[in-house]
């Protein structure tokens, strides 16, 4: 077994760790990213060619798991989880259409990125450990893939840009909203606003490219050391 590797930042008021090392270690990439106190594992995995394919088979799966908020769902007989929420369905296209353009359109290799939600401490959503935790664990993976990316979560409360607000924070602002990318370039953005102006959303977007970078360099310091 490898040994365990923590990589930690301060982000948003809160900390970010990805340890990489010992689990999953079958996959081509993985990692275990905790954001306050919500955690997620991410896997990228590989296999072989799709003969007479004419797409790109990238499949992208976020699970949820019941115990990760402190609930077991159904009857006690009932040992096997249900069906997707639809956040989790949501959360899990966010992150395709986040990663999906940096792939080479031509590849036929069937690729497999899944995050399972660990703990949620009912503050900070996971979709954002997630899709940072995929863009990670294909960074540090052999997979072909034109990354690292990173994405936030922007909110507006009372005026002021707020950096992976709360689910109170997100409730009671303006603006909620998520952009991915690397380098000052938007690979995916998506909002909700109430009577925001345009030129509001735009300073977000810029702001959030602001914040995206210390979450860059650290899993540039990850692939450094153990990609």
């Amino acid at each position: 077994m490898q040994q365990q590797k923590d990589y930690s930042i301060e982000w948003g008021g809160r900390t970010l760790t990805i340890s990489v090392g010992n689990l999953a270690q079958q996959a081509n990439g993985s990692c275990l990213v905790r954001y306050g106190d919500t955690v997620a594992l991410c896997t990228a995995t590989m296999g072989d060619v799709r003969e007479g394919l004419n797409f790109f088979p990238l499949m992208v799966d976020f699970e949820e798991r019941m115990y990760a908020a402190g609930r077991i769902k159904g009857s006690r007989f009932i040992k096997r989880e249900g069906r997707p929420t639809d956040e989790a369905i949501l959360s899990g296209r966010l992150i395709d259409r986040a990663i999906r353009p940096l792939f080479n359109g031509d590849m036929r290799n069937e690729i497999a990125v899944v995050a399972t939600v660990f703990s949620h401490d009912q503050e900070n959503d996971a979709d954002i450990p997630g899709l940072i935790g995929a863009a990670c664990a294909l960074t540090i993976s052999n997979i072909p893939w034109d990354g690292p990316i990173a994405a936030a979560r922007i909110g507006r409360v009372n005026g002021e840009l707020v950096l992976n607000p709360t689910y109170k924070q997100i409730f009671t602002g303006d603006l909620d909203l998520v952009v991915a990318g690397a380098n000052n370039k938007t690979i995916m953005v998506e909002a909700g606003a109430n009577q925001v102006s345009e030129a509001d959303v735009t300073e977000a977007v810029s702001w959030a490219h602001k914040q995206l970078e210390p979450v860059i360099e650290l899993i540039n310091k990850i692939r450094d050391e153990v990609g």
